[in-house]
């Protein structure tokens, strides 16, 4: 697309820079441009080389290698592994990179995010989900090729979180939470089909987490023309998105057509994403990494940047694939993708916390969600208690038989006692302690899309179990509750820890949490393709359900809410003053940072127990929050106790829904929690400015 001139008007000076960053200055200032240092890159590359050549020594003998190369193998075995599974698996690991490189810098710089990932912004998810419903509903659909569907979820879910961070003018934080709730929402659509789709999914949760194992040259082949194809459109695109580091009006009048070329660039990073997810499944930070790391190397035009970000990108990835092959000749085998995020999480949250500006201004709402206008507080407080006494005698009493829809009388208490009061309390009471957590999380940041879900501590009481699952021979429930406690508490630690001398800013916070959340889907994603069948359990819980809750293990969350929501009301008036300026609270005497620290172990305690009893996956503490703010409780007393009063509505109904909408199958009542409160978060997330 051919720049026009500038219009009248526009700024000589920057026309010149626009054209420097095309890649198109004069003379005097191209020889004034930095270059890029190679000297890392070379010297890592020569590593990776004798190590490859390591590698390949494991395969066949290096004397062979000539002959096997002619055609005439020494052995059928040596031949067949080492040009057919370890040649295409280096090569494999070359294209993907550089397809994961050149996606993430044409994301980076469509949406002006340095943070910007295909599989932070979905569209790993989205592919995921395709293929899975494709494989399950539709296999027909998959005789047009993997890659034909992976590009239809791929684009579906990008096109879901451009559109809702277009309005906020792709700010970093909207287009971080919007992609982690797509992500979240595709991924619990996703563990719904696994459920009742265990043993015909299996297969795919080894994609899920990225394998560059390779049987034969046909993946290797058909992806290089693909990515040729995407290389020459880049190309052409340059200039004109060298000028999107101007703002959207600048560009403009420089000739731009900026939604176009926005499109266009978003459309061809999907479209390498997806031929990459289809190619070797879902592998993640490498578009992050490559492209940042070019510009740490150097990279400062956007041509510098789309010829060393697909270069360090394959670099990257070649070399997360032969410490991959390293490491599994002495311990077990780590799938790639698990790899490069165990390596890229708490690289993103080098790069978040490195950015302040950016990312930690907090998003404001265009208006406040209202529901009713004529009721009073206390009103509205008798009619949450009343709906969360009928949710709790619909889950009790009225349910699905063999014989058709029945309500249990008297005589059918032990029934009730045994099989239903155990998991209605619990949803209730985990509710309860989310929505409290919400509450408190929103309040404390000043900001509406805060959820307990994405502050870390729920990641952490997960990674607990699944640590614990990796290193024990079987988990009991006692095990299991205390393998959580102590994750929720590292999980604490890493959020103390990397918030202290920021004061507990608030958006770092939820920064925080993000990372640790990525981290603990690779993790999860890694335990599920290893065919352990503690999995089958591991998913169900982690899809909020209530299956296995007991009575003796309801009590100490009983107390564990009342002790939560005491220590939050104790302290209702410190949430007034936290919801001014820091400056103004100070002055009122209030010492800001350990207030913030007080809110942040009250909602770590209420996250972790819920944790413990439902699992991690659930979006009450959200919802519940907006729920009552818009019937109309705003002062923090009355706030917190409708929150918990309707966070136990919504997991009571939740869980109710999911016992019986598939009877006699059921579905986790965080599934259902999730599948409703993903579309919610992201309108509201489109409401904000």
């Amino acid at each position: 697309m051919p720049v026009r001139p500038p219009k009248a008007g526009a700024s000589s000076h920057e026309g010149d820079a626009a054209l420097r960053q095309a890649g198109g200055p004069p003379a005097a200032a191209a020889q004034a441009l930095p270059r890029i240092n190679w000297l890392m890159p070379a010297v890592l590359g020569m590593a990776l080389l004798l190590l490859t050549l390591h590698t390949l020594a494991k395969a066949a003998p290096p004397s062979a290698w000539m002959d096997i190369l002619a055609g005439r193998p020494p052995g059928v075995v040596e031949g067949l592994v080492f040009s057919q599974v370890a040649l295409p698996r280096i090569a494999m690991s070359w294209l993907v990179g550089a397809a994961l490189g050149l996606a993430g810098m044409l994301f980076q710089q469509a949406l002006r995010n340095p943070l910007a990932d295909p599989a932070i912004i979905g569209v790993s998810s989205g592919a995921y989900l395709a293929l899975a419903a494709a494989m399950l509903y539709a296999p027909g659909l998959l005789a047009w090729g993997s890659e034909a569907v992976a590009l239809a979820g791929a684009a579906g879910a990008c096109a879901l979180v451009v559109a809702v961070a277009w309005k906020s003018r792709f700010a970093a934080l909207n287009v971080i939470l919007a992609g982690l709730v797509v992500a979240l929402f595709c991924g619990a659509a996703g563990a719904a089909l696994t459920l009742t789709h265990h043993e015909s999914l299996k297969d795919l949760f080894i994609w899920q987490t990225g394998s560059l194992v390779q049987n034969g040259w046909q993946d290797a082949l058909r992806l290089i023309p693909q990515l040729a194809v995407l290389g020459v459109c880049a190309g052409l695109l340059q200039r004109p998105l060298a000028m999107l580091t101007l703002d959207d009006a600048r560009a403009a009048a420089l000739g731009v057509r900026v939604p176009a070329v926005r499109f266009a660039a978003i459309a061809l990073g999907v479209a390498a994403s997806a031929a990459s997810v289809a190619a070797v499944g879902v592998i993640g930070f490498i578009g992050l990494m490559a492209p940042n790391l070019a510009r740490m190397l150097g990279a400062r035009t956007f041509r510098q940047g789309l010829l060393a970000a697909p270069l360090l990108g394959a670099l990257l990835l070649w070399a997360a694939d032969q410490a991959v092959q390293l490491v599994g000749q002495v311990a077990w085998a780590i799938p790639t993708g698990s790899a490069c995020a165990l390596v890229g999480a708490p690289l993103l949250l080098w790069l978040l916390l490195r950015r302040r500006i950016a990312l930690l201004e907090p998003p404001g709402a265009d208006e406040s969600l209202v529901l009713q206008r004529g009721l009073q507080p206390r009103q509205v407080m008798a009619l949450l208690v009343l709906a969360c006494v009928a949710s709790v005698a619909a889950g009790l009493c009225l349910g699905r038989t063999m014989h058709g829809w029945a309500w249990a009388g008297w005589g059918d208490w032990g029934l009730v006692r045994e099989w239903r009061l155990p998991r209605v309390l619990a949803a209730g009471i985990a509710g309860a302690m989310l929505a409290l957590a919400g509450s408190l999380l929103q309040r404390l940041t000043g900001n509406p899309l805060a959820s307990p879900e994405v502050l870390g501590i729920s990641s952490g009481a997960s990674l607990g179990v699944i640590a614990a699952l990796l290193l024990a021979d079987s988990l009991q429930p006692a095990g299991m509750l205390a393998a959580s406690v102590l994750g929720a508490a590292a999980g604490l630690g890493v959020i103390v820890a990397l918030n202290w001398r920021s004061g507990f800013a608030p958006q770092r916070l939820l920064l925080v949490g993000v990372v640790l959340s990525t981290l603990f889907s690779a993790c999860a994603a890694y335990l599920l393709s290893g065919g352990d069948p503690r999995a089958v359990m591991l998913l169900t819980w982690m899809s909020g359900s209530t299956y296995r809750a007991t009575l003796s293990a309801i009590w100490p969350g009983a107390l564990l809410l009342a002790a939560g929501f005491a220590l939050a009301a104790a302290a209702r008036r410190w949430l007034v003053i936290l919801s001014l300026e820091e400056p103004a609270a100070r002055s009122l005497g209030l010492r800001v940072p350990l207030a913030r620290l007080y809110f942040l172990a009250v909602i770590a305690v209420m996250t972790a127990g819920a944790t413990i009893m439902v699992g991690p996956l659930t979006f009450v503490g959200l919802l519940a929050p907006h729920l009552v703010h818009g019937l109309g409780l705003r002062r923090p007393g009355a706030q917190l106790s409708g929150s918990a009063l309707a966070g136990a509505v919504l997991m009571v109904l939740a869980d109710w829904v999911g016992r019986m909408a598939a009877f006699p199958w059921q579905i986790p009542g965080g599934l259902v929690a999730m599948l409703l409160g993903g579309p919610f978060f992201l309108w509201l997330l489109w409401r904000m400015k």
